[in-house]
This record gives C-alpha cells, sequence and structure tokens, in this order.
C-alpha cells in the first residue's frame, strides 16, 4: 500500500506540474459544455421557401401568411413559374418550392378538397425532411380552418373525425437540451477519460521513465492502480462540474436521485479509463495513442445514442452498440436526469458496466510488459 501510495502522490504531481493536461480536463470541458448544447440543436428554423402561386386568391393568401407566422420558414419570395422557383432551390436560395394551382379556391369551394405541390431540396435530409414535415402540418392545420368555416353549411358533408390530444412525458416542453446535455457530458467524460490515461504511459515511454519505473519491484498492478485512479477522481470533479453547469446554465435538475449517476458513473469511469490504459500498452508513441483513441471515439460518439436514435439503426448496428460503453451511461444519464428512475432500473446497465471495467482493466494489466 505505502508503494501504491507513492506512485499516487507522483501521478498528482505529474498532473498538476502540466498546465496543458489541467487545461484539457477544466477548461476545455466546460466550454465545450456551454457552447454544444447551444448549437446542437434538433430544431429546424428558418427554412426558405419560394412560392409559386398560380391562384392569387384570399384562401392562398391566407395559407402563406399561415405558413410565415409559424416562424420555422422564412418566405424568399414569389416566383412567377415553378422553373423560376426550382433555379432559386439549384442556387441554395430556397430549401422548398409551394406551387398553389390555378383555381386553388374555386376547386376548395365547389370540390371541398384541392391539390398543392411541394418540391424539397434534400441535399439536406435531415432538414428537407423535418422541414416538409413542419409545412404538412401548417397545411393540413388551414385545411381544419377551413372546414370549420363551412361546418355550419348545409353543403357540407359533416363525416365522423377523430381528435387526438397529447401530453409529453418527462420532458413536457420538448426541450432539446434537457435531452443533449446529458449525453453531451457522458462524451466529454469519456473523451478526458480514455484520450488523457491513454496517452499517460506512452508519454513515460517518450521520454523514458517508464524504463526506471520497470526496474525497480513495484507491481504490474499497482503500476496500472496508480495509472487509473487519479483520473478517477479527475473524473469525478468533472462529473459534478458538468451538472453545475446543467444546473446554472441550462436550469436541469434531476428528477431522480443524483446519487445514482455518481455510482453509475463510479464504475463507468473504471470501463473508459481501462481502455486508454489498454490503448496505452500497445502503442509506443503518442500520435499513435491520439488516433486510436480518435478512433474509438467516433465510434463512441457516432453509435452511442446521443444523435442517432439506437432503435432506428439496423440490426448489425444495434448489435454493436452492444459493446459501446458510452451508450449505456447515456441511457442511465436520461433516465436518472428526465425519468427518475431507482437504483433497480440501473442496475442491468451497472451489471453490463461492471464487466466491461473487468474485463479492460484485467486486459491491461495482463498486456503491460514490465522488463528488467
Amino acid at each position: 500500500m505505502k508503494t501504491l501510495r507513492f506512485l499516487l502522490e507522483k501521478e498528482f504531481r505529474q498532473i498538476f506540474r502540466d498546465p496543458a493536461i489541467l487545461r484539457m480536463m477544466f477548461i476545455m470541458p466546460v466550454i465545450q459544455l456551454v457552447v454544444l448544447p447551444m448549437a446542437a440543436n434538433y430544431e429546424v428554423k428558418n427554412v426558405k421557401l419560394s412560392v409559386v402561386d398560380h391562384d392569387h386568391s384570399s384562401y392562398s393568401r391566407n395559407l402563406v401568411n399561415k405558413i410565415k407566422s409559424s416562424g420555422y420558414f422564412i418566405l424568399t419570395g414569389y416566383s412567377s413559374s415553378f422553373d423560376a422557383a426550382l433555379k432559386q432551390v439549384e442556387v441554395d436560395q430556397a430549401d422548398i418550392v409551394l406551387e398553389i394551382p390555378a383555381d386553388f379556391e374555386k376547386t376548395i369551394v365547389r370540390e371541398n378538397k384541392a391539390g398543392l405541390f411541394l418540391a424539397v431540396n434534400a441535399i439536406n435530409g435531415v432538414k428537407a425532411g423535418i422541414g416538409s414535415q413542419y409545412l404538412n402540418t401548417i397545411i393540413r392545420d388551414y385545411n381544419q380552418e377551413i372546414r370549420l368555416q363551412w361546418i355550419q353549411m348545409p353543403r357540407f358533408n359533416n363525416e365522423p373525425r377523430i381528435q387526438t390530444t397529447s401530453s409529453n412525458w418527462f420532458n413536457v416542453h420538448m426541450n432539446y437540451q434537457k435531452f443533449m446535455v446529458p449525453g453531451i457530458l457522458v462524451i466529454l467524460l469519456t473523451m478526458v477519460g480514455a484520450f488523457l490515461t491513454s496517452l499517460n504511459i506512452v508519454k513515460e515511454k517518450e521520454i523514458g521513465t517508464i524504463e526506471q519505473i520497470n526496474v525497480t519491484p513495484v507491481r504490474k498492478v499497482h503500476f496500472i492502480l496508480g495509472k487509473l485512479i487519479p483520473f478517477w477522481i479527475m473524473g469525478q470533479i468533472i462529473l459534478t462540474i458538468g451538472l453545475t453547469i446543467g444546473r446554472l446554465v441550462y436550469g436541469i435538475i434531476p428528477e431522480g436521485n443524483i446519487g445514482l449517476i455518481y455510482l453509475f458513473s463510479s464504475v463507468y469511469l473504471l470501463a473508459v479509463l481501462g481502455l486508454g490504459l489498454l490503448v496505452s500498452t500497445f502503442v509506443q508513441t503518442q500520435q499513435q495513442a491520439m488516433l486510436i483513441s480518435f478512433f474509438f471515439m467516433m465510434i463512441f460518439i457516432l453509435m452511442g445514442g446521443l444523435y442517432t436514435s439506437i432503435d432506428s439503426m439496423p440490426a448489425w448496428a444495434q448489435m454493436i452498440t452492444r459493446f459501446n460503453p458510452v451508450s449505456y451511461f447515456i441511457d442511465v444519464m436520461r433516465m436518472v436526469v428526465l425519468k427518475g428512475s431507482r437504483l433497480k432500473d440501473i442496475l442491468p446497465h451497472m451489471g453490463i458496466m461492471a464487466i466491461f471495467a473487468l474485463v479492460l482493466n484485467s486486459w491491461a494489466v495482463f498486456s503491460y510488459k514490465k522488463r528488467s
């Protein structure tokens, strides 16, 4: 134990002597956690709309005014023909073209229905899909308003209708920041943990101090623990800073017991730190460690359920996410913060994470070859 205490003292001194490490561990996550949730927005706004109105009636004008007043669309102007509007799409001056046919108002009055034509620029698939859904919803609402105006007229066919009401559970106002901040905090915690630990042993290899340690009677287990424990403590401090920022900046207060987040993070940090240490035992330079860590981080971010729902992924991708520790922590963070889940709800995730931690750290100890 005395040997481990000396190793821990050495690691803490080494960390606090390096300003670059301190900036990476504390300043960078704070800036990213403040900026990223404000930029990573699921809402699509400022969709550029070009209108081709062949009718010029009160009905068509009311429809266009309703679209403009929604706050999601910017009317770039009226085009005289569909070809002219399509040229606006080609030069990126319009995202959606709405063509209102001639006799639009007369057709509605006479036949109770009329058609509209939408052309959507699908280069940006997300913006195209969500923008067209917004526009279709606005058109349906406008159609409902017309039906209500005619409901007293004898010519109106009073067909049975089904009305639905909805309520949003766990995120009543659909605040995307409450959904994104916990996930981004997990990503930042993973980046700091896995990235810095992967560089730790490699740095000692490059400067030659690893050889001095190898000729000492320090056991491999003590050496790995001496590298792991300081960053585990730093990770908990970063988590505390992140939760504080979430509360002060975004007003996010966990619905569940915040102690469950720390409990799960304790096991999670052991897993990601073990991964970083494992990488450092196989590489010889910091550049190699950075490239391998970047490879894993790309997979963790894109297949962790932060930006894309895991349920919507193909079956083979969902299988890969089962080996992604980030996906489990993001799920637990959202369960505790938004849903107020209890210990029994997160126990399966914690059990899987404990297996990750045991396997990765055991592998790191086994892979580290102490040469005399």
